[in-house]
C-alpha cells in the first residue's frame, strides 16, 4: 500500500519511519526541497517532493502540517486524488478541522496521535514514537466504515492505543490535559523570570532541577504550536484556564489563611487523583 505524508516534521517524519518498517511504501511532501532530501537520506520516506501530485497514487494520506495549514492544504490536495483515497490528519484540535474538511472529502477521518516532543523538524523524528501512546480518531456518522477500518489497521500497526470520540469531546478533553498544561507551564516560566533581584533569579536558575524541568517542559516548547492550540481550541481552553484560576485562588486563600489542614486534604486528594491520568 502507498501511504502519503504531507508535512515532514516531527510527527510526519516519525510516522514515515514506522510505516516503512511495517512494509508500506511512503510518499512524502514538504514545502522545502532540503527537507525532502533529508527525509529520504534518513530513511523516513521512500520518495519525497515539494509537489502535491506525488501523492496521487497514495491510498491513505496523513496531513501532518501545522494546524492552520491543514484545511488549505487539503483544499489543494484533493484535485490530485482519486475518490477512493482516505485522508486523515494529526492536528491537536479536531472540531474546526472535521467541520471544514468533511464536506470537501467524504473519506476523511480526523485523527490525533498523543505523542511528540518539544523538538520540531524532520531531524527530531523518532522511530516507535507512537508505541503504547493514545491515538484518537474522530469519524462522524457519515464517514464510510471501510475508511475507518483501513485507518484503524494502519494506526494499530504503529503500536498505538486507539480511542474513538466526537471532535468536540476530543477538544474539551485535550484542553485539560494538553493545552491547559502548556499555558500553565508557560505562565510558570514567565512568573519565574519576573523575579526582580538578579542574584535571586540567577540562584533560582542554578538550583532548578527535575521538578522545574518537568513542570516547565511543555511551556518552553514550540511557540507556533502553543498559539495554534489557543487559537483553534479557544473556547474549551478558556474554560479550562478559568477553572484552573479558580482552583489556584483556592490554594492562595488556604495559604494566606494558614489553613494547613484543608491544604493537606486537597494535596492528599490530588495525590490519589494523579494516577488516574498517568497510569
Amino acid at each position: 500500500m502507498n501511504i502519503g505524508i504531507l508535512g515532514l516534521g516531527l510527527i510526519g517524519g516519525s510516522l514515515g519511519y514506522d510505516l516503512r518498517s511495517q512494509g508500506y511504501h511512503v510518499l512524502g511532501v514538504s514545502r522545502r526541497e532540503s527537507t525532502c532530501q533529508t527525509a529520504i537520506a534518513l530513511g523516513s520516506v521512500d520518495e519525497a517532493s515539494v509537489d502535491l501530485s506525488l501523492l496521487a497514487t497514495a491510498e491513505v494520506i496523513f496531513i501532518c502540517t501545522p494546524i492552520a495549514l491543514i484545511v488549505p492544504q487539503v483544499e489543494q490536495l484533493i484535485a490530485h486524488l482519486s475518490a477512493a483515497t482516505i485522508i486523515t490528519d494529526v492536528g491537536s484540535v479536531k472540531a474546526p478541522i472535521v467541520k471544514a474538511i468533511s464536506p470537501l472529502w467524504s473519506r476523511f477521518v480526523g485523527g490525533h496521535p498523543m505523542a511528540g516532543t518539544t523538538d520540531s523538524g524532520i531531524e527530531a523524528a523518532q522511530k516507535n514514537l507512537f508505541v503504547d501512546r493514545p491515538y484518537v480518531l474522530t469519524p462522524d456518522a457519515t464517514t464510510p466504515k471501510d475508511a475507518i477500518a483501513i485507518l484503524e489497521e494502519i494506526v494499530r500497526s504503529l503500536g498505538a492505543k486507539i480511542y474513538y470520540c466526537q471532535p468536540e469531546q476530543h477538544d474539551r478533553a485535550v484542553s485539560w490535559i494538553s493545552h491547559l498544561p502548556v499555558m500553565v507551564s508557560a505562565s510558570l516560566i514567565t512568573a519565574c523570570m519576573g523575579e526582580t533581584d538578579p542574584e535571586v533569579l540567577k540562584l533560582a536558575q542554578n538550583l532548578a532541577s527535575s521538578g522545574f524541568r518537568d513542570t516547565s517542559r511543555v511551556g518552553g516548547g514550540n511557540p507556533e504550536l502553543g498559539v495554534m492550540m489557543a487559537q483553534y481550541n479557544r473556547q474549551a481552553l478558556l474554560g479550562s484556564l478559568q477553572q484552573y484560576r479558580h482552583n489556584l485562588d483556592e490554594f492562595i486563600n488556604l495559604i494566606a489563611q494558614e489553613d494547613w489542614t484543608t491544604l493537606e486534604a486537597k494535596l492528599s486528594s490530588n495525590q490519589q487523583a494523579r494516577p488516574l491520568f498517568t497510569e
